[in-house]
């Protein structure tokens, strides 16, 4: 049975069609095996705005939507493990909060609590994970990354600034009262939750203008992930299908031709194993010096696959999923942007040559 609360937020924000294939797709937490009408609760307000962003990113990968559609062919699903943005810790971010507070704000508010920080020195970057507390194990987290303009040259961090002062801020002060309600009561009216779902779900997305060819290229010499943000903003980097067999799946899908990472990352622990497609190349609009616009192909986002060991936890004596992430595995599944970056600027680059 459906949870006629996030049914109804979904069917708002996204029409039937789409809202019943999310449903027969995705997993849905036994947690919302029940529910009050009328009154919509933190976690159903969290997987909502889930399936919708999962829905967004199949719209912009092509490869994640091949893969999901055969996945369902074959009397399958999708267990949705985690989505992954990035986002910059830069005070020049115009009207939009610098870094993960720019979604902090939206994530603790609807039941999600800090799982773990993980240093990406290799990128530049900081990764910090975000489990929901009412369902850790079945909402699907969220990978939220700060780029540092500071580790990189001064010419890097003023083509930061040109990108990103443009920004809007996609939160009203409604919503954020709203956000206010529902981080003090954990729960909002239905008709609450239908004004504040598309807001939220619009937030991760590009709210700054289109760059310019020529910091395009300057973040792209030093930092192939601001590159990314530059034209891609906060829209999900990836989404994840949490599977049973990583390294099976990374094999049948390169039996079949799709664009797969050569080697399945393994974290540390030996408890996470990770793979992905290379991401989806999109058309983007770049500045010439004129103002005039030139479209240009660039890497967009793409699908993850995880696999998680069950651990046993002494405490409570339960048997648990590893939910934790690896510094290591990160760093090489957000080469599947970079890989992209460089493949994306040699065809423009042979298609000018022409």
């Amino acid at each position: 049975m459906k949870n006629s609360n996030v049914e109804s937020l979904l069917n708002g924000l996204l029409g039937a069609e789409k809202t019943a294939r999310l449903f027969a797709t995705l997993n849905i937490p036994a947690l919302l095996d029940e529910w009050e009408e009328g009154v919509v609760t933190r976690a159903e307000l969290a997987q909502a705005m889930n399936m919708a962003l999962f829905e967004d990113l199949l719209e912009r990968s092509p490869n994640g939507r091949s893969y999901t559609n055969d996945a369902i062919a074959q009397g399958g699903s999708v267990y949705f493990d985690h989505g992954a943005l990035r986002t910059v810790r830069w005070p020049h971010c115009g009207a939009l909060p610098p870094g993960e507070a720019a979604f902090t704000r939206i994530l603790l508010p609807l039941g999600f609590k800090l799982n773990g920080r993980y240093p990406l020195d290799k990128l530049g970057m900081t990764g910090r994970a975000y489990a929901h507390e009412d369902a850790p194990d079945e909402i699907a987290q969220f990978f939220v990354s700060e780029l540092h303009p500071e580790r990189f040259s001064a010419e890097f961090q003023q083509a930061v600034t040109n990108v990103l002062h443009t920004s809007r801020d996609p939160l009203t002060p409604l919503v954020c009262s709203q956000l206010a309600e529902l981080a003090r009561d954990g729960h909002l009216p239905l008709e609450t939750a239908h004004e504040l779902l598309p807001v939220i779900v619009g937030a991760f997305a590009r709210q700054h203008d289109a760059p310019s060819i020529d910091d395009y290229e300057t973040l792209l010499r030093e930092s192939a992930e601001m590159a990314w943000i530059s034209t891609e903003g906060n829209a999900f980097n990836h989404a994840t299908d949490r599977v049973s067999d990583v390294f099976k799946l990374s094999d049948d899908e390169k039996a079949k031709g799709r664009p797969m990472k050569p080697e399945v990352e393994r974290s540390r622990s030996g408890r996470v194993f990770q793979t992905a497609y290379r991401a989806d190349i999109v058309l983007r609009e770049l500045r010439q010096h004129d103002g005039s616009k030139v479209t240009r192909e660039v890497p967009g986002s793409f699908y993850e696959f995880i696999t998680r060991k069950r651990i046993f936890n002494q405490a409570t004596r339960q048997w648990e999923t590893d939910l934790r992430f690896d510094a290591g595995n990160a760093t090489g599944i957000f080469k599947m942007t970079a890989n992209a970056a460089h493949g994306a600027d040699a065809a423009a680059t042979a298609l000018a040559g022409k």
